[in-house]
């Protein structure tokens, strides 16, 4: 018995509009969890690389700890860092953001201790000079001319949370990557497929919006 010409799911085709309109509400289940596991990650990685990288630009001694601490975190693979992390998180999100944020450190510390050492000295000794003291200077001087550097930083490990957070199906909260892996279980194309795409979208979009906040926040860089 064949399937009826105008069923691409029965059909099992990888491009199919009845798969869209007939599983809308899973899809944005899935978009909506890949979503807040990668901006609670990133915020989270945020917090977390920003004293660092103030800690390795303070005392030069700091710097190759840091840097070296986080370039091993980077290295590990994915399930080897998730079954390192299992028996602290279990099997809950949380497995997943921790896995994330320790990712997201090495892009995030380089490209902010990167900026704030690209501060011009003679620009602190100016600001010095105006009456700025440290905490002044930090937030009013050296972070925002560090903005460009971090932005990057930012954004490249944005959108590499975004991949990364479909290996977190193996545990069950992978975002749209759950549909990836069930869809590449039982070869259904259009779930595997539309997934993907949706996947790259989310990338895409994260990136032009960080963008354009960098392009906002740095109105001199601009060409």
């Amino acid at each position: 018995m064949t399937a009826p010409p105008d069923d691409c799911l029965a059909r099992n085709e990888w491009i199919c509009g009845a798969y869209l309109s007939s599983r809308r509400e899973i899809l944005g289940e899935a978009v909506l969890q890949h979503l807040q596991l990668t901006v609670v990650s990133v915020l989270l990685g945020l917090v977390v690389a920003v004293p660092l990288a103030l800690a390795a630009r303070r005392w030069r001694w700091a710097s190759a700890p840091v840097l070296g601490l986080t370039t091993v975190l980077y290295t590990i693979p994915s399930l080897a860092m998730f079954s390192l992390l299992l028996p602290v998180y279990g099997l809950s999100a949380s497995l997943v953001i921790a896995g994330l944020v320790l990712y997201s450190l090495t892009l995030l510390v380089r490209n902010l201790l990167a900026g704030l050492r690209a501060v011009p000295e003679e620009t602190r000794q100016a600001a010095r000079g105006m009456g700025y003291g440290p905490v002044r200077l930090l937030l009013a001087v050296e972070l925002p001319l560090a903005l460009p550097a971090a932005m990057a930083g930012l954004r490249i490990a944005t959108v590499s949370a975004v991949s990364l957070v479909t290996v977190g199906a193996i545990v069950g909260h992978g975002g749209l990557g759950n549909l990836i892996y069930t869809g590449m279980n039982t070869y259904f194309k259009a779930q595997v497929l539309t997934a993907s795409v949706l996947c790259v979208l989310i990338a895409i979009a994260a990136d032009l919006l960080l963008l354009g906040v960098q392009r906002l926040l740095t109105p001199w860089t601009r060409v």
